[in-house]
């Protein structure tokens, strides 16, 4: 009996030491958002970080009232030319992609997203050689984090976990 509880005692141990990271796996109907600038410079950086929060504006309120993709992919194809009115604001040559566009893997506060080829929303700007931003926009994961105060601390696996359940 003693040894059954000393080899427990150690399995649970080891299991707790060699915990690793969580993945939480985008769901299947899931429509991201990806903003790649033309440079790494600060201004073209600059550029990429107002463009990206102009789009969520332009997107958050529908978005955040639809349950089901079909409803999204209308959202946001009924958005596309407002999007490119606005970038024209800014007097850079841009692409706008709306489908199946490839994603390098990534891993965000412990979340790690495979790569591949995902439904999205892809805005290059100039030559896209810049370091890019993305998030989910469907489900409205990135439009529920920009609602968050960043002095707010979040446990970001149970967020994401919450926000994938809700649409699944």
């Amino acid at each position: 009996m003693k040894k059954i509880i000393i080899v427990l005692f150690f399995c649970t141990l080891i299991m707790l030491i060699s915990k690793g990271e969580e993945v939480y796996i985008i769901p299947d109907n899931a429509i991201r958002l990806r903003v790649i600038a033309n440079s790494n410079t600060f201004e073209d950086q600059k550029i990429k970080m107002e463009i990206k929060n102009n789009i969520e504006d332009i997107l958050k309120n529908e978005l955040l009232s639809v349950i089901n993709k079909n409803d999204a992919n209308n959202v946001i194809n009924s958005k596309i030319s407002e999007i490119e009115n606005m970038i024209n604001d800014y007097n850079v040559k841009f692409k706008i992609n709306y489908g199946e566009n490839y994603f390098p893997e990534k891993n965000y506060k412990g979340v790690k997203y495979e790569e591949g080829y995902y439904e999205s929303l892809v805005v290059t700007l100039g030559t896209g050689y810049g370091d890019n931003w993305w998030c989910v926009l469907f489900p409205p994961l990135c439009l529920m984090e920009a609602k968050i105060d960043d002095n707010t601390d979040i446990d970001y696996g149970l967020f994401v976990k919450d926000i994938f359940n809700k649409y699944m």
